[in-house]
């Protein structure tokens, strides 16, 4: 339910359940941090994230969630070694995002979307907190009210809306996901993975 493939120095995760809305069950979650964290020491260029079908991810599996993941510290794991990675990390999201995935993507470089996606974190509906890491890093993006009208007042963005908050980066054609990140990670392909590294240290 998880690939990862690396070709070029670019790293690429896809999370691959799409008859379940690419939910995720914490032996997911876990292998998704064993790569990012294992891609910190493999000299790459990029990571890229992206998933299968017409969702990204719906967040965590129902099941799961009710079980114990969404309070799982796997979460926080999981964004902080994305956030830890030298290389450029790209979230190239083939449609919605929702809940708990939110956090990995919050914790990339760069964010593109196909132009139907949504993103919502219904963490007051269903009485959960979000993980510590995202609000932080949510309002950094789009500032603290616009932070507060996903995670408190549950409201449904669309890519157009989140292109002009700040939320993500680009709208692209889901067909034309794959080039566009190879275009975008072109410049870090052609660079010594340490002057990477240094650019993105720099940048902070």
């Amino acid at each position: 339910m998880i690939h990862v493939e690396t070709l070029d120095n670019v790293c690429t995760l896809t999370i691959d359940r799409p008859e379940k809305a690419n939910s995720l069950t914490r032996e997911m979650l876990c292998a998704i941090a064993d790569a990012a964290e294992s891609a910190a020491t493999a000299g790459l260029s990029a990571f890229v994230l992206t998933g299968r079908g017409k969702v990204f991810s719906a967040g965590a599996d129902l099941d799961e969630a009710r079980a114990g993941l969404a309070t799982d510290p796997v979460w926080e794991r999981l964004s902080g070694a994305i956030a830890a990675l030298p290389c450029l990390t790209i979230a190239a999201l083939n449609g919605t995002l929702a809940g708990g995935a939110m956090g990995m993507v919050l914790a990339c470089d760069l964010r593109l979307a196909a132009p139907g996606a949504k993103f919502f974190y219904p963490v007051m509906k269903l009485g959960f907190l979000p993980q510590p890491s995202d609000p932080v890093r949510l309002a950094r993006l789009i500032g603290p009210a616009r932070a507060k009208m996903i995670l408190m007042a549950g409201q449904k963005i669309e890519a157009a809306e989140a292109l002009s908050w700040g939320l993500i980066d680009r709208i692209v054609a889901p067909e034309t996901l794959p080039e566009t990140v190879t275009a975008l990670t072109a410049d870090a392909r052609g660079a010594r993975p340490a002057h990477v590294g240094a650019i993105k240290a720099m940048i902070g």
